[in-house]
């Protein structure tokens, strides 16, 4: 391999390796949603810029969901105070009655979402499975993505970073 060869890979190698730091370092923003909670108060994500915020799709019917959700407000309860919060947006295929008995049932303290049309499941990347929960910074980017139920030890330690950091 000649010297002006060699030059050329190194630099492209150089190159790529660049442009695959910058995308993994990009963080993506969270959507830009106005959400109608079932109660029917509108809630607009944007407007929980400055708070750590935890998005969290389920379903009723979805027995993972159902497992986590004791968790979840345990969590919220821990951190609200501390500019902490967390919306549960309920998939398209369940229903309002449901959503609304299961909210009441079980005292959900934070906001909760039918996300009826589907648009921000799809806002979110197309979300399918739940439980799919997503932690968000204070600048409205998405920190992390969960698949499933979370570590809720490593995600409160994550919580905890993310409150300490500034705005």
């Amino acid at each position: 391999m000649n010297g002006k060869l060699k030059a050329a890979l190194g630099v492209l190698i150089v190159l790529i390796a660049a442009s695959a730091y910058l995308i993994v370092a990009q963080k993506s923003s969270a959507p830009a949603l106005t959400l109608t909670t079932y109660q029917g108060q509108k809630l607009e994500l944007n407007a929980l810029r400055g708070k750590v915020l935890l998005v969290n799709f389920w379903a009723t019917s979805c027995t993972a969901c159902v497992k986590e959700m004791p968790a979840l407000i345990d969590t919220y309860r821990t951190y609200v105070g501390q500019g902490y919060e967390t919306v549960a947006i309920a998939m398209d295929y369940d229903t309002p009655a449901f959503i609304a008995a299961y909210a009441s049932k079980n005292g959900l303290p934070f906001p909760v979402v039918h996300d009826a049309d589907g648009s921000a499941a799809k806002a979110f990347g197309d979300i399918r499975l739940t439980p799919t929960t997503f932690l968000i910074d204070k600048q409205g980017h998405i920190v992390k993505r969960y698949l499933g139920t979370p570590d809720f030890a490593q995600l409160h330690a994550e919580i905890e970073r993310l409150l300490k950091a500034p705005v």
